[in-house]
């Protein structure tokens, strides 16, 4: 069985009952238990501090009351997971305490839930890590310090660096500045630099890493991941230890005992030899 895990659609009326939710958990309802379809673990939308986002494409929240009312009401929904859009209006600051985010991975986890945060700087690395989230999406930039609580807190970093990859092609293919300028693929290219800067080390803090592809959100589409599996180990992790990323690591972060597993069982001829 193929699986897919969204984090995150836009909030609008579903095409099949009309109920106005997340986006993929219509999909995901409507694909249940069809033959050739995958199985969906689906998020509902995102959470975000009022203002990080274009309007229109997520919940935003101006408090922390509000962003746990939001969570509970995303589960309330049927979400399989919430996600935290943790990269604030202030690019240099994280727009919660780690407390705030706490009480909601608490209440989400006490729904038998699980917390999906993205996070794509320093702060709001930072953020993730101590709050105990369950994964943290990019996390294209770590240091030492905060590698080391992710491992403590058993978080999981979504790796998403086939996003950058597939940028640095976009120049043959457009004459938009920031992929066709030498400016604009430098700018690329440096920041492809520092998230596999940040892949190594949280591999050598002993954080789990599980393969990602931001299908939806960045420009890599489904049945890329074999693209993240390479760009793993270009940043420095064994062929071996980036299809664990994309196999078991991934079902464990589904919480699915056998999905992304290969398992050996014994067969017993019970036939009667001529």
């Amino acid at each position: 069985m193929r699986w897919v895990r969204d984090v995150g659609s836009p909030r609008r009326a579903d095409a099949g009952d009309g109920r106005e939710r997340a986006l993929a958990l219509g999909l995901r309802d409507r694909w249940r238990g069809r033959p050739g379809y995958p199985y969906i673990r689906a998020a509902g939308t995102w959470l975000t501090k009022a203002g990080a986002l274009p309007a229109g494409l997520a919940i935003e929240v101006d408090h922390a009351d509000g962003l746990l009312a939001a969570a509970i009401a995303q589960l309330d929904e049927g979400a399989d997971l919430v996600k935290l859009y943790l990269d604030g209006p202030d690019a240099g600051t994280a727009p919660w305490s780690a407390d705030e985010v706490r009480k909601v991975v608490s209440a989400v986890h006490a729904r038998g839930a699980t917390v999906a945060a993205h996070g794509s700087g320093l702060p709001n690395c930072r953020l993730a890590a101590e709050s105990a989230v369950d994964t943290l999406e990019h996390g294209f930039a770590l240091d030492e310090d905060i590698a080391g609580v992710m491992a403590a807190n058993g978080v999981t970093l979504v790796s998403t660096l086939s996003v950058m990859h597939s940028w640095l092609t976009f120049g043959s293919t457009t004459s938009i500045e920031r992929f066709a300028t030498d400016v604009g693929r430098s700018a690329i290219a440096e920041r492809l630099e520092m998230a596999e800067h940040s892949v190594r080390i949280a591999f050598r803090a002993g954080v789990a890493i599980a393969a990602g592809s931001d299908f939806g959100g960045g420009s890599v589409r489904a049945g890329h991941l074999a693209w993240e599996v390479q760009a793993l180990v270009k940043a420095g992790l064994e062929p071996w230890q980036a299809l664990g990323s994309a196999t078991w690591q991934g079902g464990a972060v589904l919480g699915d005992a056998d999905a992304g597993r290969l398992r050996r069982v014994m067969w017993v001829d019970h036939g009667v030899s001529p």
